[in-house]
């Protein structure tokens, strides 16, 4: 079993930026099952859908609408952040965490990003 726990979400104005966390930890066979790690968003009356992710060899891959603004980082095998910049109010979401870890996707509980003045 792996436990996600995202923090860091919160209000922000236009423009300003957010960095999220997302710490893993369980048990050890499945830490070290760990193969992908990423984040999700869902915004209220839409699917929940990939932002970024990164593989254990470190590819990263962003959706076109944060390109550019988000960074996905891993600076150890059990952690992941996302550095968000220039954000826009149509980045008002839940941001939920996911580590895949061989044959299993977890999830975290979520995070509540606002972006509004």
């Amino acid at each position: 079993q792996v436990q996600l726990v995202e923090s860091g979400g919160g209000l922000v104005q236009p423009g300003g930026s957010l960095r999220l966390s997302c710490l893993a930890s369980g048990s050890v066979p499945s830490m070290s099952d760990i193969y992908y790690m990423g984040w999700y968003r869902q915004a209220p009356g839409k699917q929940r859908e990939l932002v970024a992710g990164i593989t254990d060899a470190y590819t990263t891959a962003y959706a076109d609408s944060v390109e550019g603004r988000f960074t996905i980082s891993r600076p150890v095998e059990n952690m992941v952040y996302l550095h968000m910049n220039s954000l826009k109010p149509e980045d008002t979401a839940v941001y939920y965490c996911t580590a895949h870890a061989g044959p299993v996707n977890y999830w975290g509980q979520g995070t509540q990003v606002t972006v509004s003045s």
